[in-house]
């Protein structure tokens, strides 16, 4: 879609999170700088930089000095976290009416000005989803298949497809889901569970550069969603305590039934065998769940902040800042004439 000829009157902030793409973030940078200056009245580029340990913070800090780009926000974070927690990083600090997120890897930059066009139509959430996915393993389809499965049994909502990370949000949005104790977490389901007016998207783009994830840390952050977003797994728990207490129930009088009817069984054997086995496997069942909820709690009160913010760059140029500090030109007599008055 073609950018409108007469900027929308709006201060967009255009959120990236990157790491290791020193090679690639300066002409990227300077393709979004090019398309906001005629997409938007306003906007700022907030660079998360998800703790490279390349030379992309060098070049980063470059970009701000009076000869590089204007508008940019750049935070270094001192660990790596989550594409997720990431992307929170750069919306907490957005201080736009409307903020795009973009995956530079995976997602097409040249689709926003119709995702924008929804937002300022009226939407609160505008998500974009690249029918073209990066190749991933066997193992890796297979276990983010499931995991979408109980996502939305759980949830209601196809994670993948109903709130993919590309996505447009109104300030609104993101000063709903700072009302909640886990916003980087919940972030990336909230504003399509949150009851606001939302858009669904999709386009066709091969991703820029193919990127393998990496299956441990997607099983690891998908469980932490699925018992931190939603009580369902916690009512698994107790359907699965009520069932084990209505087998048992049943077992014993099956046990009491065995009794009177048979008299050829080894005394206890039978009954013992099965009740172990069933009893074991109900247990195990629960304690697996019980498990993951124990394990996040313990990370929500003993490991700290999600991350922190090593470093922070502005750019010498701000055009916001530029703007505000216009003067109208007039005359001495105007002035005498507007004192007078």
């Amino acid at each position: 879609m073609i950018a409108p000829s007469t900027p929308l009157p709006i201060f967009l902030s255009f959120v990236i999170a990157t790491r290791n793409q020193a090679e690639k973030i300066q002409p990227l940078l300077a393709d979004v700088s090019q398309m906001l200056g005629g997409l938007v009245s306003d906007h700022e580029i907030v660079i998360v930089d998800n703790a490279s340990d390349d030379d992309s913070l060098l070049r980063l800090k470059a970009l701000t000095g009076i000869d590089g780009l204007p508008n940019l926000q750049i935070y270094a974070l001192t660990k790596e976290v989550d594409a997720d927690t990431a992307a929170w990083v750069g919306l907490e600090n957005a201080l736009g009416d409307f903020v795009a997120v973009i995956d530079p890897l995976n997602d097409d930059i040249s689709f926003l000005p119709e995702m924008l066009d929804k937002a300022v139509s009226g939407a609160d959430v505008v998500f974009a989803n690249n029918e073209q996915k990066s190749a991933q393993s066997l193992a890796y389809r297979g276990a983010y298949s499931m995991f979408n499965l109980l996502y939305k049994w759980f949830n209601g909502i196809h994670l993948a497809k109903e709130a993919p990370q590309y996505r447009v949000l109104s300030k609104r949005v993101i000063n709903f889901i700072l009302q909640h104790p886990q916003p980087a977490t919940t972030y990336r389901h909230l504003p399509a569970t949150g009851g606001f007016a939302k858009v669904n998207l999709s386009y066709s783009a091969s991703p820029k550069i193919p990127h393998k994830k990496r299956l441990g840390d997607s099983i690891d952050r998908g469980m932490r969603m699925l018992v931190s977003t939603t009580r369902a797994p916690m009512r698994l728990v107790t359907t699965l305590s009520l069932f084990g207490a209505v087998v048992n129930l049943v077992y014993s009088v099956y046990v009491v039934a065995i009794a009177f009817l048979k008299t050829d069984v080894a005394p206890g054997w039978v009954s013992l065998s099965l009740q172990q086995s069933g009893m074991f496997c109900l247990i195990s069942l629960v304690l697996l769940v019980l498990g993951e909820y124990i394990l996040n709690m313990v990370s929500l009160q003993n490991e700290g902040p999600l991350y922190h913010v090593g470093q922070e760059f502005t750019s010498a140029r701000m055009t916001r800042r530029e703007k505000l500090n216009i003067e109208e030109a007039t005359s001495p007599q105007q002035k005498s004439e507007r004192a007078a008055g």
